[in-house]
């Protein structure tokens, strides 16, 4: 059987919702030593077993959504989702993320053992929750049809230039984030607001992430977190410039600043990594590792920004997916089957 070639996306904040309670406990009862060892060492470090937040009763948004337990709860579930995928049917041939999704996929690509990204990925929480700055925004710039609306587009980024302090923090596509300080959310509210008539929706629990404004934390994540951590991936890597970093010819130096600095304090173009893992790789399929699948529409719209196997609108992406699915979000249990090789 010949394999299918797939570029694997990685979740970032707010995939885990009410609705991914028990996720682990759900999907990956059969990895719960690799669980246990990872919430050994994070109870190590003061913070709550993930198993723990898992099988809580009910999801609440104090407990399940501040940064350190959020980012973990994420971290264990995708990278127990990434070594669920049946490697017998499919090749992989590249990975990528959005925003926290860079971590996981460092972990992923084998640029970061699985310990050491929770580490990462759990310093990098604790120290959004205790020192970030700031919060963010989510704008949408497309339509029904899942088409970008040039002009819509171009106003709420004239607006942000506009405001001292406000930035466009993650592109995703027919979606915006955007980030600055208290004073800037506000003023983009009300000028996006008078301008196109609908309101930002504010993140809870969101810092300004990839914004000048982190400059502090990315300076204080480079003091805790050490260079020899980050080795060759094994697995190419695409980041939110788009750039790749190799297998055998990776500046782990160069690494270590994109992850601890740029990617902290500059905009993170996850759509333009996915442009990028489709054109570069050509793939036969995406897999979108969960928990939730609420990167699906962000990855889509992209896909008919560029006319992908000829989408152009969001029934061709529907249409698509029906017929053979091009993006496998192992959130949703129909697809997951056809990622694990499980019925």
């Amino acid at each position: 059987m010949t394999k299918k070639r797939a570029v694997v996306i990685c979740p970032g904040r707010g995939s885990y919702a009410a609705g991914e309670l028990g996720y682990l406990h759900r999907h990956h009862a059969a990895r719960e030593d690799r669980i246990a060892a990872l919430d050994a060492a994070r109870g190590d470090r003061g913070a709550v077993p993930v198993s723990q937040l898992d099988r809580d009763e009910t999801f609440s948004p104090a407990r399940h959504l501040p940064g350190r337990n959020a980012s973990n709860l994420i971290y264990t579930s995708a990278l127990m989702d990434f070594a669920a995928i049946d490697t017998d049917l499919y090749e992989i041939v590249a990975v990528c993320g959005n925003s926290l999704g860079w971590y996981l996929t460092l972990a992923c690509a084998g640029a970061l053992s699985l310990q050491g990204g929770a580490m990462l990925v759990d310093t990098m929480g604790d120290l959004m929750e205790r020192e970030g700055p700031g919060g963010q925004l989510l704008y949408s710039v497309s339509g029904e049809d899942w088409r970008i609306d040039p002009a819509r587009r171009a106003g709420v980024l004239a607006a942000v230039e506009g405001i001292d302090n406000a930035y466009l923090s993650i592109d995703l596509s027919g979606t915006l984030v955007l980030a600055g300080d208290a004073g800037a959310l506000s003023a983009l509210k009300a000028a996006l607001t008078r301008q196109f008539g609908d309101a930002p929706v504010q993140l809870p629990k969101h810092a300004a992430f990839h914004t000048p404004l982190l400059q502090d934390v990315a300076s204080k994540a480079r003091a805790m977190l050490d260079r020899a951590m980050f080795t060759q991936p094994e697995i190419p890597m695409i980041d939110g410039r788009g750039a790749i970093f190799s297998p055998r010819s990776t500046d782990c130096d160069a690494l270590y600043d994109y992850t601890l600095d740029t990617q902290i304090t500059r905009t993170y173009g996850f759509a333009t990594s996915i442009e990028i893992a489709v054109k570069e790789f050509a793939p036969d399929c995406l897999i979108l590792l969960g928990p939730g699948s609420s990167l699906g529409a962000p990855v889509a719209q992209t896909l008919i920004d560029h006319r992908w196997r000829g989408m152009s609108a969001r029934a061709d992406f529907q249409r698509q997916q029906q017929d053979a699915p091009y993006l496998l979000s192992m959130g949703r249990e129909e697809q997951r089957a056809l990622v694990t090789g499980r019925d």
